[in-house]
């Protein structure tokens, strides 16, 4: 009795028709989405900070995180060239604010005089 195994392309094979699909479809609305959050994030650890609210250093910590998140995805995402270059120079700002972030959510909330 002979077995027949059948031809399987390898899970990394894509199919004819991937070319037809559009790519990343998504892609561009969940960039403006994070970066929407990212925005609100600020605007809220800014009025909390300004207040002397302690939820100020909640709200630090996770624009923190996902700045940084966003520029490691930014920098990771870049085609080789100008968008990479683009990606590392728009980073450095980006790390800035993540750096600020950080040291808002371990200090203490009381307002800077």
């Amino acid at each position: 009795m002979t077995v027949r195994m059948m031809h399987r392309p390898p899970l990394t094979a894509k199919s004819p028709d991937a070319r037809a699909r559009p790519r990343n479809r998504w892609a561009p609305t969940a960039w403006i989405g994070l970066d929407l959050v990212m925005a609100l994030g600020c605007a809220t650890t800014a009025c909390l900070f300004h207040r002397g609210d302690a939820r100020a250093r909640l709200s630090a910590s996770a624009v923190a995180a996902l700045m940084a998140m966003d520029a490691w995805f930014d920098v990771l995402t870049a085609q080789a060239g100008t968008e990479f270059t683009q990606a590392l120079v728009c980073a450095v700002p980006e790390l800035a604010l993540v750096g600020l972030c950080a040291y808002l959510s371990l200090h203490n909330t009381e307002r800077l005089s």
